[in-house]
């Protein structure tokens, strides 16, 4: 059997007959560590990270992590030290961000249910910026700083009713969608924003959803907002920073085919240039595109099961380590991590043990396997292990780092103990 390419994973690739992250056979770290198992690599998740910083090369911008793409600590410290501020969406993730050494001066709070005991939390750290998603909110920070004796520094997020043209679960920024204050109400939201007591504005924000792959909907959310600030502005409210947010995709199969981050801003800083805001601060807030295609699952073949009108590739991890295709429906190209050479292909249905139906990997995959073999789920690096959950009483898995020919546990793998520890029996 001929290897497979591995298109968008530059860091991960075959070396004679066997798969490696950067230079570190994945059989290795699977005997090591055992399955399933995801992997990272740091120079794939710091090459990401270098285009945008080449794309905002002599701007005045503040790349913020957007951690809901994968929260682990280890991750988090790298994007730390690498420059980048963070964007949370709960307290947990600011408790996170301090844990690993980030700047809560750099962070911004998004997310439309926000706690008062959060906006505290939130204050007391001293966080950047609080992104607000409801006139609401505004009314309940301003009550909450004003008893602390603060003013909370705010933008408010614009739901600028731009089609994304992605899933319709990640996409956030039509008006049907949760997200934001309508496009026609922000003009009053701000001034609203400008008269409380306890608030400052200082910035305005903008996200239109998730795997993102075309460059047009950046472009007419980019409009709508900077039309948006000359309003504001003309009301006599300033704005110290412009946030784009997120949302740019990566390449889960040949037909995802994004633009290269550095290439996207050069083209949406010429149009910000061209309407004069070029030397405003910036602010955005990328998370899939800096994590997604730097990590994988490596997932053992338990049983091959075949039948009537499919046959089942049954593996060891499951849709508690991988939710997206039951989510969402998601592609995940699925490889051999040590090829068969020259055995027969068969098609499989990919599914993993949990009792569930919807407990699927991957649809009709062209595979050469037998029960014992390793296959490594790729593009795994965002939204798998932050959302994993113990459905089945099942142990999230352990998390390894790969630099160059070292390894780093940076998660252990879940034990029963772990799982009860928060549970109390009956007496």
């Amino acid at each position: 059997m001929t290897a497979p390419t591995l298109p968008g994973h530059p860091f991960i690739a075959y070396h004679d007959g066997a798969l490696r992250v950067e230079g570190v056979r994945l059989a290795q770290l699977a005997n090591e560590f055992g399955t399933p198992l995801f992997v990272y690599s740091k120079a794939s998740m710091l090459a990401a990270l270098a285009a945008y910083q080449r794309g905002f090369a002599g701007r005045n911008a503040q790349i913020c992590y957007a951690m809901k793409a994968n929260s682990s600590l280890a991750v988090l410290q790298l994007f730390a030290r690498a420059g980048c501020g963070f964007d949370i969406v709960s307290g947990g993730e600011l408790q996170r961000v301090i844990a690993a050494g980030g700047e809560p001066a750099r962070v911004i709070f998004s997310g439309v249910g926000k706690t008062a005991a959060e906006m505290r939390q939130a204050l007391q750290a001293g966080i950047g910026c609080f992104n607000v998603e409801s006139e609401a909110e505004l009314e309940v920070l301003s009550g909450v700083a004003t008893a602390m004796g603060l003013r909370a520094p705010v933008s408010i997020r614009v739901n600028p009713n731009v089609d994304p043209q992605t899933h319709p679960y990640i996409s956030t920024g039509l008006k049907g969608n949760k997200f934001g204050v309508a496009h026609e109400r922000t003009l009053a939201t701000y001034q609203r924003a400008a008269a409380l007591p306890g608030l400052r504005v200082i910035g305005i924000d903008c996200h239109i959803g998730s795997q993102i792959t075309q460059e047009a909907p950046y472009l007419d959310a980019m409009e709508r907002v900077l039309d948006l600030v000359e309003a504001v502005e003309a009301a006599g409210i300033a704005l110290e920073h412009i946030d784009f947010g997120g949302g740019l995709g990566i390449e889960y199969q040949r037909t995802d085919t994004p633009p290269p981050a550095d290439g996207l801003w050069a083209r949406l800083l010429a149009r910000l240039d061209a309407r004069g805001f070029g030397q405003r601060k910036l602010m955005i807030e990328p998370g899939r595109s800096l994590v997604g295609n730097a990590g994988l699952c490596v997932t053992e073949v338990l049983y091959l099961k075949p039948g009537e009108q499919k046959n089942f590739c049954i593996v060891d991890a499951a849709m508690n380590d991988l939710p997206r295709p039951a989510m969402y429906q998601a592609f995940h190209a699925i490889v051999p991590v040590q090829p068969r050479a020259n055995a027969p292909v068969s098609p499989y249905e990919v599914v993993g043990p949990v009792c569930e139906s919807g407990d699927w990997i991957g649809h009709d995959r062209d595979l050469a396997v037998q029960p014992g073999d390793r296959l490594a789920v790729l593009s795994a690096g965002a939204y798998c292990m932050s959302m994993a959950s113990n459905y089945n009483t099942r142990g999230r898995a352990a998390e390894v780092l790969v630099d160059g020919d070292r390894t780093t546990l940076i998660r252990r793998r879940e034990t029963i103990e772990d799982q009860l520890r928060c549970e109390q029996p009956l007496g």
